[in-house]
C-alpha cells in the first residue's frame, strides 16, 4: 500500500483533501515537522486505518489563520483506528485491534509520563514539553484526518477496546475519547466538580458540552452553560443544562436569576483565546481575557477554575501586540483575593480515557448525543470545517474508510 488521502490546511479559511504518502515507521520531512524529528525511527509504532477522526475547535484556530501553522499541514488529532501494521518493537497491540488514540503523544518513559502528566511528555517534541498529531509547533507528527496514520509508542499510547463489535456499535461515542470527552472531564475535575456542585461552563462548543456532560456525570446539582450561539445553547439544554446568553449581559446577573446568588462553586473555561466581550451581542469585539476574568468574578471564594480552553503563545491575528504573544490583561488580583485555584494546559488524556470508556460501554454517558455528533465523508471535510466555523451545533466526525453508519 502506498496511497493515502488526508485533510490539509491550505491557508486562512481553507482546507482541502489531498493525496499524501502512506505512513512509514520513520518520520519524513514535511510541513510542520521539526528538523530534529526528521528521520526519527518509530519501531515502537503502529499504522492505523482510521475508523473515525473528528474536527476539533483547536483545528479551527489554525484554519482561521490564528496560529503559525504552515501550508499543507495535515490536520487532525482526534483519532480512532484499526491496527493494520505493527512495528518490530510492539508487544501487546495486534493487527485487527480497534483503539482510541490520545491526542497527546507521549513516550511512557520520561519523568512526566511516569507521573501521568502525558500532556507534557519530554521526549516527543524537540521544542517544548508536549506534542499532538497534526498541530502547529508540536513536533510535526502527521495528523490523523486521513485514511491511514502512524501512532508511536503504541503499547503505551493506544487504548484498545475490549470487544470489536461493541466498539463499532458505540463508535460515535467512543471516538470522543481521543480528546473532547477527557478534555471536558479534566476541566470539570480540575474545577472541583462533585456531588451537589453548582457549575458554570463558558462555551457551548463540543468541549464545553463535554465538560457539562462530565459535570453531570460527576454529580453536579446544576450546570449552567454560557454562549452567544442560541443553537449551541439549545444543544446544552437538550441534556438537562441551564443556559445563559452572555451576549445579553453580565453572567453574574443571569446566574443570580437562576440560583438566587451571583456565583457558582466551580467554573470551566471551554472558550480559549478567541473569546469575545460579554454584553455586546453576537458582534461583540474580541477580548481574549474576558472569559477568564468573568470566571474569577462568578466563582465563589476558595473555588477552582478548570481551563481546558486553548491559549497560545503565538497568535498573528490577535487584536493587540500583547495578545499576539499570549499576554492577556488578567485580573489576577481578583483571583488572589478570592483564593481561587487555576488549572491550565493540555488534558492528560490517559489519566481518564479508560474510565470514560467504561462509562460509555455501560451507558453511563451518551456523549455523541450531548455534542450532536454527525458522521461525514472525508471528502466533506471542507464543508464540515465551514459549517463548524459558522457556529453549527454539531461535532463533525470524519469517516475516511466507511466504518461508520450513516
Amino acid at each position: 500500500m502506498s496511497e493515502n488521502r488526508a485533510v490539509a490546511y491550505k491557508g486562512t479559511g481553507k482546507v482541502e483533501v489531498i493525496d499524501t504518502a502512506y505512513p512509514t515507521f520513520e518520520l519524513q520531512d514535511g510541513p510542520g515537522v521539526h528538523p530534529d524529528n526528521v528521520g526519527r525511527k518509530v519501531p515502537h509504532g503502529v499504522i492505523l486505518r482510521t475508523v473515525a477522526t473528528n474536527i476539533c475547535g483547536s483545528d479551527q484556530h489554525m484554519v482561521r489563520g490564528r496560529t503559525t501553522a504552515p501550508i499543507n499541514l495535515v490536520l487532525g488529532h482526534e483519532i480512532t483506528g484499526e491496527v493494520v501494521e505493527v512495528g518490530p518493537d510492539v508487544e501487546f497491540i495486534n493487527v485487527g485491534d480497534i483503539c482510541s488514540v490520545p491526542f497527546n503523544i507521549s513516550c511512557g518513559r520520561c519523568r512526566n509520563c511516569k507521573e501521568r502528566k502525558t500532556g507534557i511528555c519530554l521526549n516527543v517534541n524537540p521544542d517544548r514539553p508536549g506534542s499532538a498529531y497534526g498541530y502547529v509547533d508540536m513536533g510535526g507528527w502527521v495528523g490523523g484526518q486521513a485514511e491511514f496514520v502512524l501512532v508511536p509508542y503504541a503499547d503505551w499510547n493506544l487504548l484498545k477496546f475490549p470487544d470489536r463489535e461493541q466498539a463499532l456499535e458505540k463508535m460515535m461515542d467512543l471516538t470522543m475519547l481521543s480528546d473532547i470527552l477527557p478534555t471536558g472531564y479534566h476541566g470539570a475535575v480540575t474545577a472541583g466538580v462533585g456531588v451537589g456542585s453548582s457549575v458554570y461552563v463558558a462555551g457551548a462548543g463540543p468541549v464545553g458540552l463535554a465538560a457539562a456532560a462530565s459535570a453531570r456525570l460527576l454529580g453536579a446539582a446544576v450546570v449552567i452553560v454560557a454562549d452567544m450561539n442560541d443553537e449551541r445553547l439549545a444543544q446544552a439544554r437538550s441534556f438537562g443544562c441551564e443556559t445563559i446568553n452572555v451576549g445579553d449581559g453580565d453572567p453574574g446577573d443571569q446566574i443570580e436569576q437562576l440560583l438566587g446568588v451571583p456565583e457558582v462553586d466551580c467554573a470551566i473555561d471551554a472558550v480559549g483565546f478567541e473569546a469575545r466581550g460579554h454584553g455586546g451581542g453576537k458582534e461583540a469585539a474580541e477580548a481574549p481575557a474576558t472569559v477568564l476574568n468573568s470566571l474569577m468574578d462568578v466563582t465563589a471564594a476558595g473555588g477552582s477554575l478548570g481551563i481546558p480552553g486553548l491559549y497560545v503563545t503565538g497568535d498573528p491575528g490577535a487584536a493587540d501586540e500583547a495578545s499576539q504573544k499570549g499576554s492577556l490583561s488578567l485580573s489576577l488580583g481578583t483571583g488572589w483575593a478570592k483564593s481561587l485555584s487555576f488549572t491550565t494546559g493540555q488534558c492528560p488524556v490517559m489519566k481518564y480515557n479508560r474510565g470514560l470508556m467504561m462509562a460509555i460501554l455501560h451507558d453511563r454517558i451518551h456523549i455523541a448525543d450531548a455534542v450532536n455528533a454527525q458522521p461525514i465523508g472525508l471528502e466533506d471535510a471542507p464543508r464540515g470545517y465551514a459549517e463548524f466555523d459558522a457556529g453549527a451545533a454539531t461535532k463533525y466526525v470524519l469517516n475516511p474508510n466507511g466504518y461508520l453508519k450513516d
